[in-house]
């Protein structure tokens, strides 16, 4: 009897599956080319890779600047190159507006919060959203301040390895948590509480989990995966905890919350838009909705940043020329004494040019997230039907060989012109670009320069005793690009 019903389920999905497989299969007249999909599982077992980006590159060559995979029964449309991405993103960005499928994401928020909402949801969520971190310091000087008084406990922190090897993953996660959770929560985390490390490694391990082949395999037939064991499951436990740690910091807000008060962080504004609202029945500004939009904000501000900085310092590790520049051009502008500020920046090309050309080369999210068009679109004399999800691949935009020498080649000279000035370049698009690029941008660079100008102010970056190499190759090439933990030494200057 269990295997009857069993073997029923199973060709119920088969069915349902191979509905949906020929509904899709008949919109896909004019369609950009790709290779010849299997039911059920389409392109699976051509796309599936411990590279990805660089298995659609070779696709690209194939087939050309925009074709067409199946992600299980759905088309979907990779467009490859810098000039086609802007085209997608920016030219006609309002045809492509809409959130695609992102189907760990969307299970997890489904459809809440300002990273997958779409229509009048996303509309009011984002424009709250980037109203309030604005008004908490985002792009001013108060957040600059803030980002400079964690410095010192970060500085404390290295000051404390007294040049020994350690691994630097979870202090710069916290230095870069503790600035998203001034604004979120009001509150800053100490470097050695068990429960803030615990939820920072969760961070990280998502991440990488996503970028697996298991998180991959989700990604491309997500109603297969749901009835299958994978990192996928172990991904949303991770993201259960995560939850949690959230749901607990809005309960201590809505018991201390005082209305007649100034806020102090984005949770209380969004409790008090809760109440201004409350007798509107289409309202956005729910519980459930301020819960994912936390999620979203707290892990993107911490994790995207976080890893960046990690990056930065083992390829300044590898790099000794390029980080002894940096250093001269500190002590020649900042000098020993004071902080660095942001004033400095302009006053100082090469290190922002370093900094632009490590995101560039790490490719941390190579796919961008997905978009979907909102009406039948022609693009390159083909017609992408409405509704179909679209990758327009920023990791293509990062390492076009027509908008950089040397893609794949370390080099801060992609970003510095004839005279040594700062140089910028539309194709340096690591946060997007558009209306949906990343609400976090300016602070994700302040936070970038401040921290690394004020760590390589004091200390040389070095390979501990016996190591003369680190291995600067992703650790999972999926839809995202973890790079390898390291550890390093600190050595005062």
């Amino acid at each position: 009897m269990d295997l009857l019903g069993g073997t029923t389920i199973l060709l119920i999905i088969c069915l349902t599956l191979l509905v949906t497989w020929k509904k899709s299969a008949a919109k896909t007249k004019n369609m950009p080319p790709g290779p010849t999909p299997l039911p059920l599982i389409g392109n699976v077992l051509q796309v599936i890779s411990n590279n990805l980006p660089e298995r659609l590159r070779k696709m690209s060559e194939i087939y050309g600047p925009v074709f067409t995979l199946y992600f299980g029964t759905e088309p979907t449309v990779i467009v490859w190159g810098y000039d086609l991405v802007k085209k997608v993103l920016l030219d006609n960005g309002d045809d492509f507006l809409d959130r695609g499928t992102l189907p760990s994401t969307d299970k997890i928020s489904n459809g809440l919060g300002v990273l997958v909402s779409n229509g009048e949801r996303w509309l009011q969520i984002r424009r709250f959203s980037l109203t309030t971190l604005r008004n908490f310091g985002m792009g001013k000087k108060s957040i600059e301040e803030h980002i400079q008084e964690e410095a010192e406990y970060l500085m404390k922190a290295l000051r404390a390895t007294k040049g020994r090897p350690f691994n630097p993953t979870t202090l710069c996660s916290s230095a870069t948590c503790n600035i998203i959770s001034h604004i979120l929560f009001a509150d800053r985390f100490d470097y050695q509480d068990e429960d803030y490390i615990q939820i920072l490694r969760l961070l990280t391990d998502a991440f990488v989990l996503d970028s697996s082949y298991g998180g991959q395999l989700y990604y491309l037939i997500p109603k297969l995966m749901d009835f299958l064991p994978g990192p996928h499951k172990t991904l949303y436990k991770n993201v259960s905890h995560i939850e949690i740690f959230i749901a607990r910091k809005i309960e201590e807000h809505e018991k201390t919350l005082d209305p007649s008060s100034v806020p102090r962080d984005f949770v209380d504004s969004f409790l008090l838009k809760m109440e201004q609202e409350k007798n509107n029945p289409k309202t956005e500004f729910t519980r459930e909705n301020l819960m994912i939009t936390i999620a979203d904000l707290f892990s993107a501000g911490t994790e995207t940043t976080s890893t960046t900085l990690r990056y930065l310092l083992m390829v300044l590790t590898e790099h000794q020329a390029v980080q002894a520049k940096v250093h001269e051009e500190i002590d020649r502008v900042v000098g020993r004494e004071r902080t660095p500020a942001m004033k400095d920046r302009p006053e100082m090309p090469y290190t922002e040019a370093v900094i632009h050309e490590i995101q560039r080369i790490l490719d941390l999210v190579p796919l961008g997230l997905a978009r979907r068009t909102r009406r039948d679109v022609e693009l390159e004399g083909f017609t992408i039907p409405k509704g179909t999800t679209v990758y327009a691949v920023l990791g293509s935009a990062l390492r076009d060989p027509k908008q950089f020498k040397t893609p794949y080649k370390f080099d801060p000279g992609h970003f510095l012109d004839e005279n040594g000035n700062f140089k910028k370049n539309g194709a340096d698009m690591p946060f997007s670009a558009g209306k949906r690029n990343c609400l976090g941008e300016g602070l994700a660079r302040m936070e970038l320069f401040l921290y690394t100008t004020t760590i390589l102010q004091s200390f040389h970056v070095k390979h501990p005793p016996g190591v003369t190499h680190i291995d600067l190759t992703p650790k999972v090439s999926g839809f995202g690009q973890m790079p390898h933990e390291a550890e390093l030494c600190f050595s005062p200057r």
